[in-house]
């Protein structure tokens, strides 16, 4: 009973544990596309390795923010430290908003002098990216909607997977 006493329980902590699945299947992914975008050059596999860089980031954040809220309030911080995890959704916010426009900004100057790329490789991890998206948005479906930070992970990883969508779109264009 001690040990609950130190610790504050708020939305964002009962799913932490999902939060951290989400992170490792994030992050383990983002190997596999960055190196399978390198190898072919293709541009929408590392434009999609990045955004689920700034999605494990996120993620991160968010379990960092869970973390700090549930320490205790002291009399300095009569609320704790709950507001970290209504900042971590701001910064997460924010960071997607300028990884969109960085990603468009590098499409748009490949849009004159596009290069070949193999189209079966880009596919098949474009498929598999949006299933470990899939897994990623079935983990936080219900902590989305009762913590604004685990909707704004919930968020991070539904972009995700439109980015992966795209990609998919993008190999079948280019022929596989």
């Amino acid at each position: 009973m001690a040990g609950h006493a130190h610790h504050r329980h708020t939305h964002g902590s009962r799913h932490k544990d999902r939060l951290l699945a989400v992170f490792g299947l994030t992050a383990g992914f983002l190997l596999v596309e960055a190196g399978v975008g390198l190898w072919t050059g293709s541009l929408s596999l590392l434009a999609d390795a990045v955004h689920m860089l700034v999605d494990a980031g996120g993620l991160l954040l968010s379990l960092l923010a869970v973390w700090f809220a549930e320490r205790p309030a002291t009399p300095a911080k009569t609320y704790g430290y709950y507001r970290v995890e209504i900042l971590a959704a701001l910064v997460n916010g924010v960071v997607l908003c300028v990884m969109a426009i960085a990603i468009l900004v590098a499409t748009y100057q490949r849009l004159w002098q596009p290069p070949h790329v193999p189209g079966a490789p880009i596919l098949a991890v474009a498929v598999l990216g949006l299933a470990v998206n899939a897994a990623g948005l079935w983990l936080l479906h219900a902590g989305a909607g009762e913590s604004l930070n685990v909707r704004s992970a919930y968020l991070e990883v539904m972009s995700d997977a439109v980015s992966s969508g795209v990609v998919i779109l993008a190999a079948l264009v280019n022929g596989v």
